[in-house]
């Protein structure tokens, strides 16, 4: 297995990449935006005290996240797994996130099949761009869309809590091109599976990646940051905390006793970590050196 840290850009300067050769499979990850949520939601009932020393949040109490991307290449197929915010947002949604654009998702990646985790914005917000005459267009029309049969209808009709992360500008597009909606468990490629989870929203599907040495997971929002390892640290965008703080307890079990690699989608400074169980049901982190 090989392991460089690198850098992408002047503006990543901080922020650390990787790219693994685990078996056939290489991987990598970049990040195409930053963005800032509220805090408080990031950590749901966790206290401020707590979590403002892992993460400080700023006068508006919005703590520094990022959309960090994987991408999985093997022979002929180049697999991608989430799109980032996207350049879709107008002035007033930009200001909101403090979404700031550090790399153009067309010029990192050409894939062959797209992974999405689930169909919030942060997550499919680069499914689609809109053309000059304002139409939609999939960014990446020749490539085939794998997304959650449960979230993607789900995502179609959601309630009045997920409205406003489940937007038709990243769901109808899919519909323009070839997809398949996903089952749990569901391996797409041999080695490659996606994984169901209900607890933050209904259908998200975390990816599992199996080499001959390592095995990568991307749980997404399910351990979103490399600070919401311990099992009581759950967003409170979750739809339900206690099945989000199961479904990550039995993921962490599989990654301690089989030693994962865990990638964070939203972490700002870690890109990866593994864990190894520790007492009063808690888990040891460790950021990942290779």
């Amino acid at each position: 297995m090989v392991f460089t840290p690198r850098e992408n850009s002047e503006s990543l300067s901080h922020m650390s990449e990787l790219t693994l050769d685990i078996g056939r499979f290489t991987i990598r990850t970049f990040t195409t935006d930053r963005f800032r949520l509220d805090g408080g939601a990031m950590f749901g009932s966790v206290p401020k005290t707590l979590w403002s020393k892992a993460i400080p949040a700023d006068d508006r109490n919005r703590i520094q996240l990022a959309c960090r991307l994987l991408e999985i290449q093997i022979a002929s197929r180049t697999f991608l797994v989430d799109l980032g915010m996207g350049r879709k947002w107008g002035e007033k949604e930009q200001a909101i996130y403090a979404i700031e654009h550090l790399l153009e998702l067309k010029a990192m990646t050409t894939p062959t099949d797209i992974i999405v985790t689930h169909l919030h914005f942060d997550h499919s917000g680069g499914i689609s761009t809109r053309t000059s005459s304002g139409e939609l267009e999939l960014t990446f029309p020749a490539a085939k869309t794998w997304v959650s049969e449960k979230n993607f209808q789900h995502g179609r009709a959601p309630g009045l809590r997920e409205r406003a992360s489940y937007l038709e500008e990243n769901i109808v597009p899919i519909l323009k091109g070839s997809h398949h909606l996903c089952q749990d468990g569901e391996e797409i490629f041999p080695g490659i599976s996606v994984h169901h989870s209900n607890g933050h929203t209904p259908g998200l599907q975390w990816v599992k990646v199996r080499g001959t040495e390592r095995t990568v997971v991307y749980p997404a929002d399910l351990i979103p940051t490399s600070h919401h390892i311990q099992i009581p640290y759950v967003m409170g965008y979750d739809l339900c905390a206690e099945t989000s703080m199961r479904e990550k307890k039995e993921l962490l079990e599989q990654a301690a006793a089989e030693s994962w690699i865990i990638i964070f989608e939203h972490d700002a400074e870690c890109p990866a970590g593994t864990v190894t169980a520790g007492d009063n049901g808690k888990f040891v982190f460790s950021p990942f050196h290779g």
